[in-house]
């Protein structure tokens, strides 16, 4: 089965002296697809963020492919193999151009046919911060898949069809949920939850399984 699996011990994530994420127990099997629902302020974007190590007010255990983080270089591998897709991309204090952005992914030739098959190819040459929420979005998600071609095993997205209409939601899960690694996505987004795997849900920092 293609992918990395994905392993949390007891991992508590804090903003300041406010406990987000309270000993989540947590396994994901390489190439399965989760979703995690709940409400806004529950703690899920922290947790996936912890994973990326872009929280840094984290402790316990985060194993990916069975490695942990305990060096530079094991950092620098984590983020070669887990592919983000966030809910509010930055988009820079300098215009980057949403090329730019699919070239950072390290495969730009499948990046750029992913953006073709979501409707922003032709929206390449322009800053970051020209484009709607939508098209950033879709951007994103884009870089994600040239990320997996250049060999992420997991791809972690933060509400990846908030921005989008009906049609844009079901176009961009096909996407999501057709790539060849393990997925977790923080969604509101009960159709693409129902396509998942498994269905987790966070209150108040804690994970419980719903499905």
């Amino acid at each position: 089965m293609d992918g990395l699996d994905v392993r949390m011990r007891d991992v508590v994530c804090r903003h300041g002296r406010v406990e987000a994420v309270s000993g989540v127990h947590l396994d994901v099997e390489a190439g399965e697809r989760v979703a995690l629902t709940g409400t806004n302020g529950s703690g899920k974007t922290t947790l996936i963020r912890a994973v990326l190590g872009l929280h840094r007010q984290a402790d316990g255990q985060i194993l990916v492919g069975g490695r942990g983080t305990g060096s530079a270089a094991e950092w620098a591998w984590r983020r070669r193999a887990c592919a983000w897709v966030p809910q509010k991309p930055a988009v820079g204090r300098f215009p980057l151009l949403a090329h730019e952005l699919l070239a950072s992914s390290g495969a730009r030739p499948e990046a750029g046919r992913a953006a073709e098959r979501l409707g922003v190819g032709a929206l390449t040459r322009r800053p970051l911060h020209t484009l709607s929420g939508g098209q950033l979005q879709r951007v994103y998600l884009a870089r994600a898949v040239g990320c997996v071609a250049a060999g992420a095993g997991v791809l972690l997205a933060d509400e990846p069809t908030a921005a989008l209409d009906f049609a844009g939601q079901e176009e961009v899960a096909d996407v999501l949920l057709s790539l060849p690694v393990t997925v977790v996505v923080v969604t509101h987004d009960r159709a693409l939850a129902d396509r998942c795997d498994r269905v987790l849900e966070m209150a108040a920092g804690r994970l419980r399984e719903v499905r």
